[in-house]
Parts: structure tokens; C-alpha cells; sequence
């Protein structure tokens, strides 16, 4: 519903719209109840609230020291630029290509954290935020707003912030699920057009050479997919390419942190339809999209989708209560015991831990459950081994060899659960590139006596 047809509608409830009418401001009017020392908490991803930051970067002459928290923001981030620290410190929950720098320069600060405690630290109050700034789907004719396509990382920190400053944007999907805020809980209205931030599920500039590997990849886990099987899909290469061979299977479900474009063709197929999930049966169960129009499209209004905050999704002890939960993650690099390091290079972080703790976990106790761990064997150049006899020094476990199940490269499948670490070595040198399996097996054969 856009604005002018709410205006229109006859049965729209007076009170509620009389209040929206005296909320009304702009944006540069909106942000100046922040002052300095505040903590802002930002809605992330695709939906951030572009003409709020704005604004609110204007200011930056204004104010010092305003804390900033959110997980990964698709976009340009003026305020991680060089020269804003004395303005605006960012703490990152989840970072990416605009703010790694940032981070590893000492500008910015990364929290490491599980996905599924993000949010518990505003509901239990160790965070209380003074500001939110949220972009939100105009009005229903009952005043309720919808977060759209992420939910899951800001309506319990908006539910606790001091003072909500919401971007009524016409653009943004009426997502459904646990994902309203209605008008009467905003302090400030800007209403702003805006198209979302859109993340295509693969680079274009992927080479071919590396696409085939991933789609390798892709081919091994879907032989591990079931039919009724409940899936973690996140966005990428890998991802992407697991669900092209999932076209001949049956009944399956999806409940993931996160999801993009991919899934959309799955359910039009009749493929994912959650008619065997034991939990939210027949339905999409999401914290947040990253993708395009496609997804956006396909999330408006539409009941098969549920969006909940991120400590439901993401708690490993509701994860684990969909039969056959397949939970797909990356991984940057393995050692031979089956440490897993996902969030750095060494010492320089790169990503975060998100939700990968929480669904390797969720899904090890699900009945039938696979936990997998998805990597290519080796760097783009293929210089650089990516299953290694010791992680990086001051690289971060991120899933404990004792959390790890199924690990995949695109020369095969490595089960270690259960295994000793012999076995496990040895399983892990038979997926590595071949051009790496000597050197690893010399370290093995020093190292761990196989």
C-alpha cells in the first residue's frame, strides 16, 4: 500500500493515522535528536535506511563519538572512511568489503559473536540503544509497518532503542512473520522512496575456471539432500550452485538465517513447498534476504514466508527441531583436525562467525541432521591450499573440530564425525587438490603418526 492510497482508504483507523500525521519530518530534521556518545543501532543488508545515514553523516561536524552497531550493510558506508573516527565508531557484529578496512585499520571494531546472541544483547539490555534508524514498509490500514526483508537483526534492538526514527520507504516489501513495528511505537516519521540495496547470488566477475569448481561443489552436497530435508541456504557461489541439481527432489523446506534468489525458482518448481517440516510445517522461515527485485518481489504479502527476529532462527535448539536439517557453510580454511576457521586471515578479519555455530549445531541435533562444511580445496590461483596442516597463526576457530561433521571440497566428501585424528587427517588429505595431498601427508605422517 503506498502512502497516497492509505490517505484514500475510508476505513483507515483516525487515531492511529492522526498520530503518523503529527510524526511526519524530515530526514535532516529527524536525526538531530542524536547527539554525541550516542548508540545508534541501523537496520543492515539490502535494507538499510540509506537517506537516514545520510542525514545522519551530514551532521558529522556536530557530533563525536556516536556508536554505531550492525551486522553486515550492502553499500557504500561514508561514515568508515578515513577522518570520521572522531565522529562515528562503527562496531561490527558481521563485517564486510566496506568495512573490513575499517576494521583492520583500527577505524571501526568487530564484535565476534554468534548470530543467534546479536540480538540477545539488546534484550537483555547489555546494549541499550539510544537511536534506531529502521526502513520500514508504509503502513496497513491498522498502522502496522513491516521490517520487510530484515527483520531478524533489528526489531528487537528497535524494541529496546530509546527513539525509533523509521524511513517509510513504498519500496520495501510487506514481509511477513514476526516483522511489524506499529506507528504508534515511532517517534519520528521520514517518509523516502527508496530502491533496496540488491546482492546478485554470484559475483559476474567469478571466472569460469572457479565457477566450475564451485559447481562441483554444488553437485556433492545436493547427492546429500533428502527429500523432506529442511535446508540452510545462505547467498553465493556455493549455494547457488547446490540448488541447481536440486530439481529432482521432493518436499523440501527451508530454514535459514538467511536467503536470495535462488530459493524463488525452487518454490515456483513446486520443489520447496515445507509440506514435510515438522517445524513451521509449509512454511519459509527467515531472519533476512540479501538479494534482488527478484526476492523482493516475491516476498511481498506472501503467507508462505515468516520472518522472525534472529534469537529464534538462529537458536540451535529451534533449528534442531527440523527433521533432516541439511545447514551448508563456508569455510576459508581447514587444518587437519578438523578446525574450521571461516572469520579471518590469519590475524586480519575478514567476515564474522554469523550463523554457522548455530546451525552446524542445530542441524548435528536434528534427526537425520548434516552439518556441512563447504570449501574449495584450494585459493582461485590454486597456490594456496585451503585445507592446511595448521591454521594461520592467529586465525579464529570459529566451529570446533569437535562441532564438525561433513567437510566438502570439490574433489569429495570428508565425514569425520566420530573419527579419530588419524582418520580425520587422512579423510581430509583425499578432498584436498591433489597438488597439496604430499606435502600434507608428510605433516600428517610427522605430525599425527598416520
Amino acid at each position: 500500500m503506498t502512502m497516497e492510497e492509505i490517505r484514500i482508504k475510508k476505513n483507515v483507523n483516525a487515531s492511529w493515522f492522526n498520530k503518523y500525521n503529527s510524526k511526519l519530518i524530515s530526514a535532516d530534521d529527524a536525526v538531530k535528536v542524536i547527539k554525541s556518545g550516542d548508540k545508534v543501532i541501523i537496520q543492515p543488508g539490502c535494507a538499510a535506511p540509506l537517506e537516514l545515514i545520510r542525514a545522519m553523516v551530514d551532521r558529522k561536524d556536530e557530533l563525536e563519538d556516536v556508536i554505531l552497531y550492525h551486522i553486515l550493510v550492502v553499500g557504500d558506508l561514508p561514515y568508515t572512511k578515513p577522518g570520521m573516527e572522531k565522529h562515528f565508531k562503527h562496531k561490527a557484529f558481521f563485517m564486510g568489503g566496506n568495512t573490513r578496512k575499517a576494521i583492520n585499520e583500527g577505524r571501526a571494531e568487530f564484535i565476534p559473536i554468534f548470530l543467534s546472541e546479536v540480538t540477545m544483547l539488546f534484550k537483555k539490555g547489555i546494549i541499550v540503544p539510544d537511536i534506531a534508524l529502521i526502513n520500514v514498509s508504509p503502513p496497513d490500514e491498522h498502522g502496522f509497518c513491516s521490517y520487510g526483508i530484515d527483520v531478524g537483526n533489528i526489531k528487537t534492538p528497535a524494541e529496546k532503542a530509546k527513539i525509533v526514527i523509521a524511513q517509510i520507504n513504498d519500496k520495501m516489501p510487506r514481509g511477513l512473520g514476526n516483522s511489524f513495528i506499529h506507528v504508534n511505537k515511532i517517534d519520528f516519521i521520514v517518509e523516502h522512496s527508496q530502491d533496496l540495496m540488491e546482492l546478485p547470488q554470484v559475483d559476474p566477475n567469478t571466472s569460469p575456471e572457479v565457477l566450475k569448481v564451485y559447481d562441483k561443489i554444488g553437485q556433492y552436497i545436493a547427492e546429500m539432500i533428502e527429500d523432506g530435508s529442511t535446508l540452510q541456504m545462505g547467498i553465493g557461489a556455493i549455494p547457488d550452485s547446490v540448488m541447481k541439481y536440486l530439481g529432482n527432489k521432493k518436499d523440501l523446506g527451508i530454514h535459514t538465517e538467511m536467503f536470495s534468489d535462488g530459493i524463488v525458482e525452487l518454490v515456483e518448481e513446486g520443489i520447496i513447498n515445507g509440506e514435510q517440516k515438522t517445524l513451521h510445517h509449509g512454511k519459509i522461515v527467515a531472519g533476512f534476504c540479501l538479494g534482488t527485485k527478484k526476492s523482493y518481489n516475491f516476498i511481498d504479502n506472501n503467507p508462505i514466508i515468516e520472518f522472525h527476529p534472529q534469537e529464534y532462527v538462529n537458536d540451535p535448539f529451534v533449528i534442531a527441531k527440523n527433521n533432516k536439517m541439511v545447514a551448508i557453510n563456508a569455510a576459508i580454511e581447514v587444518d587437519l583436525t578438523g578446525q574450521v576457521c571461516s572469520d579471518s586471515i590469519g590475524t586480519r578479519f575478514y567476515s564474522g562467525i554469523g550463523g554457522q555455530v548455530d546451525f552446524i549445531r542445530g542441524a548435528s541435533r536434528s534427526e537425520g541432521g548434516k552439518p556441512i562444511i563447504a570449501l574449495p580445496s584450494a585459493t582461485k590461483d590454486e597456490k594456496i591450499s585451503r585445507i592446511v596442516p595448521i591454521l594461520k597463526p592467529g586465525a579464529g576457530v570459529v566451529t570446533s573440530r569437535g562441532d564438525v561433521h561433513y567437510v566438502v571440497t570439490e574433489y569429495g566428501v570428508a565425514n569425520l564425525y566420530g573419527k579419530t585424528i588419524q582418520e580425520r587427517a587422512k579423510a581430509l588429505i583425499s578432498i584436498a587438490h591433489p597438488n597439496f595431498r604430499d606435502e600434507l601427508t608428510k605433516f600428517a605422517k610427522e605430525t599425527y603418526f598416520i
